[in-house]
């Protein structure tokens, strides 16, 4: 070849060498939003490398990262498989089961029917759903397991709920004798298909013993569900629709919903479990009613049709994006876009202790407790040594979704992914730190 086609050839990659990295440097997200949002895009690399080293060990089949700093999304990611076996690729529209990352959004909707007058916070229970007047309190014999019932000092009140100082549990938590009496009693956790209506399930509930005392402990259970059934009885309205009117179209989240739509069907991320070996094992959709333990799930209870269960601790689906505009409003102080659904003294009501010197039995989510939110306090950072401000708040799901709000930094961070396990996976602190290092200012 002549030296000067060689020479010409040479240039031409150079030039657009160079016009290509000043295209990238340009370019819209992930960088130019990403140094926009303080959000560094080198050290952002890591980020996607917890991933992948997460889903390369079969830890998880895939995961969506979302990272939004001065009300702007700075880091939007999806990595790993959607559906690992069928080899449908993780995108970033996928639709995930948020299991109890739907308490926040109940939690939001009692407080604007509070703000209504339509609510009080120390209205008792029974004066929306009956079946709670007069309730007892269960006092084990710790030798026979049998209960010795005492009558409550008090009424459960709308704030006992929001706080989870009912004295209401879970089922799955198995917990003798209230994991029999519940079962029993045909009480569901709110991750299959339950007959009848939420409300049905609460009337259930409510004709068993408690736990403890309202408002002497902090007990993570059922309390959402029954506040979802409440709203549902104030506002005349199933819960669905509530939602969808209230909130969901308010703030533009198109993708959230109890039960997908056929049509998006397809974008609902598969379900693992982990073995005995930790790697993910896929649940399959034909299994119909699957048990762990005693917590009963279906990989397809987001797909009905028909049913009228809403449950408001545990039923939601949603994607990374549409889950950021919920917590863009509350960081916002209640406004999204020129959309109000609470005021700024609510939010921060709902974001701050509510329970006292009381102690949260999930410390990963704070050592504190709001409305619907886990709140870290400055005792809290000091134990637990989280990387995020005083203040913060979060929460998560039994499917591995997990979100946190750090006002101080005018940061939200979301990871989405769907293994079922109990407690807090590594891989969500890992990400967390290592957001933390990519922050600038």
């Amino acid at each position: 070849m002549p030296s000067f086609r060689r020479c010409l050839m040479l240039t031409g990659v150079l030039v657009a060498s160079v016009v290509g990295c000043v295209l990238f440097l340009k370019a819209p997200p992930p960088s130019a939003e990403a140094l926009a949002t303080g959000l560094d895009p080198a050290k952002m690399e890591r980020l996607d490398a917890v991933i992948k080293d997460a889903v390369e060990g079969q830890q998880i089949a895939g995961a969506v990262m979302l990272l939004a700093r001065h009300g702007r999304i700075g880091y939007l990611k999806a990595i790993g498989w959607r559906d690992a076996e069928a080899q449908t690729p993780m995108t970033t529209d996928t639709l995930f089961r948020l299991a109890s990352m739907t308490k926040p959004i109940t939690s939001v909707a009692v407080m604007m029917l509070v703000e209504e007058g339509k609510l009080r916070l120390d209205d008792p229970v029974s004066k929306f759903i009956p079946e709670f007047k007069g309730p007892t309190v269960g006092v084990p014999n710790l030798l026979t397991w049998s209960l010795h019932m005492r009558p409550a000092r008090r009424e459960i009140t709308i704030h006992d709920l929001l706080t989870h100082t009912s004295g209401l549990t879970y089922r799955f938590w198995d917990i003798p004798p209230w994991t029999t009496l519940y079962r029993n009693a045909g009480v569901s956790d709110g991750f299959n298909h339950a007959p009848g209506t939420s409300l049905n399930n609460v009337r259930r509930l409510a004709r068993l013993p408690l736990m403890f005392q309202p408002g002497s402990f902090w007990g993570y259970g059922l309390s959402t569900d029954v506040l979802g059934a409440v709203v549902e009885v104030v506002s005349g309205q199933d819960l669905q629709t509530f939602f969808r009117q209230r909130i969901f179209g308010p703030l533009q989240m198109h993708d959230t919903f109890f039960y997908v739509p056929p049509e998006k069907k397809e974008r609902l991320a598969a379900l693992y479990l982990p073995d005995r070996h930790g790697r993910r094992q896929r649940v399959s959709e034909g299994l119909g009613l699957v048990s762990v333990g005693e917590i009963e799930f279906s990989a397809t209870y987001p797909c009905e049709t028909d049913s009228k269960y809403f449950s408001g601790g545990a039923g939601l689906v949603s994607t990374a994006s549409d889950y950021a505009r919920f917590l863009q409003m509350m960081l916002n102080g209640g406004e999204l876009d020129g959309v109000r659904l609470l005021r700024p003294e609510t939010v921060q009501q709902m974001t701050t202790n509510q329970i006292g010197y009381k102690k949260t039995c999930i410390p990963q989510y704070g050592d504190s407790f709001g409305y619907g939110f886990g709140v870290l306090t400055v005792d809290g950072k000091g134990q637990a040594l989280d990387v995020a401000s005083t203040g913060s708040y979060s929460w998560g799901g039994l499917f591995q979704t997990y979100f946190w709000v750090d006002p101080k930094k005018d940061l939200i961070g979301l990871l989405m992914s769907q293994l079922l396990t109990i407690g807090d996976h590594p891989l969500r602190q890992e990400f967390k730190k290592r957001v933390y290092d990519c922050l600038v200012g």
